[in-house]
């Protein structure tokens, strides 16, 4: 469901189901988790998360697994899902004190409002990149400032026919659907950034590998889905690719997986994943 239309009910079943999932130790295996598939064109061996074909699928199964835990805490529970081309601001409601939380302070980032403020005593951060304890964030970059995307550059990316492209990653020459929504390959300067603007956006620990350290990962994440599911409503012709795995000859063999093969660490193959009706349903796309 869009976070705008959850009741006040829901909105702290949601955020009561976190902080429990993290009081028990079971949340940072998701930030550690995501942090370990994180992997760059330039390094070595296979990329699951980002800079490949499995960037919808992976992080399908990620979000079905963090849910299903979720449920296991309160049954009626489900991730809600964070349209960025419409609650675009720090004003949004999404960042109100008893959902997300707002922005960081000025001095070092930390965010001092909401549940998941370290002050609260209940969101410690255990595994990041940087040394912080506490939760950061800094909306908008001021000293670069960035606004988040927009629904004609979605639609713009949702008309593109194609899935994926060789080489299967993040360069320019890499066209298709999953790339241009990923958004690693449009300047900065020109704008363009879609998944990858948000995370700039809100800034903090959303920004990296251990980006899930901030729960409004989740509904960035659910959105994203919904935008796969959109997709594939306006494509139906348009299969996941690559569809068999790639030749050993090929330069990217070993380092993507076709639809096919299983995505580590679930051993699900993305098309056990295609269909999101097997799992849920949207309540308002």
């Amino acid at each position: 469901m869009n976070q705008r239309y959850l009741t006040s009910e829901q909105r702290t079943r949601f955020v009561e189901a976190v902080l429990e999932l993290k009081r028990r130790g079971g949340y940072d295996k998701y930030v550690t988790l995501h942090s370990k598939y994180f992997a760059a064109d330039g390094e070595n061996g296979l990329r699951m998360a980002h800079m490949a074909p499995t960037f919808f699928p992976w992080h399908r199964q990620f979000l079905l697994t963090f849910e299903r835990e979720l449920r296991t805490i309160d049954a009626r529970v489900t991730i809600p899902y964070w349209d960025w081309t419409v609650d675009n601001s720090a004003s949004s409601a999404l960042w109100a004190d008893d959902f997300m939380g707002g922005n960081g302070r000025g001095s070092d980032g930390q965010v001092m409002t909401g549940p998941f403020a370290y002050r609260n005593g209940y969101w410690p951060i255990s595994f990041g990149v940087t040394e912080e304890k506490y939760l950061t964030r800094n909306m908008g970059r001021p000293d670069r400032p960035i606004g988040l995307p927009s629904q004609a550059e979605l639609d713009d990316a949702l008309a593109m026919p194609v899935y994926d492209t060789s080489p299967w990653n993040s360069a320019p020459s890499t066209k298709g659907f999953r790339n241009r929504i990923e958004g690693w390959t449009v300047s900065e300067s020109k704008g363009g950034y879609l998944h990858n603007r948000v995370h700039q956006w809100v800034g903090g620990h959303m920004i990296g590998a251990a980006s899930p350290n901030d729960p409004v990962f989740w509904l960035h994440h659910a959105f994203i889905d919904l935008i796969w599911v959109r997709w594939q409503r306006m494509h139906p012709r348009s299969a996941y690719l690559p569809d068999r795995p790639l030749a050993t000859r090929d330069k990217e063999h070993g380092r993507v997986v076709s639809s096919q093969e299983p995505m580590p660490p679930w051993g699900v193959r993305p098309s056990e994943v295609m269909d999101h009706r097997a799992f849920y349903v949207y309540e308002v796309s």
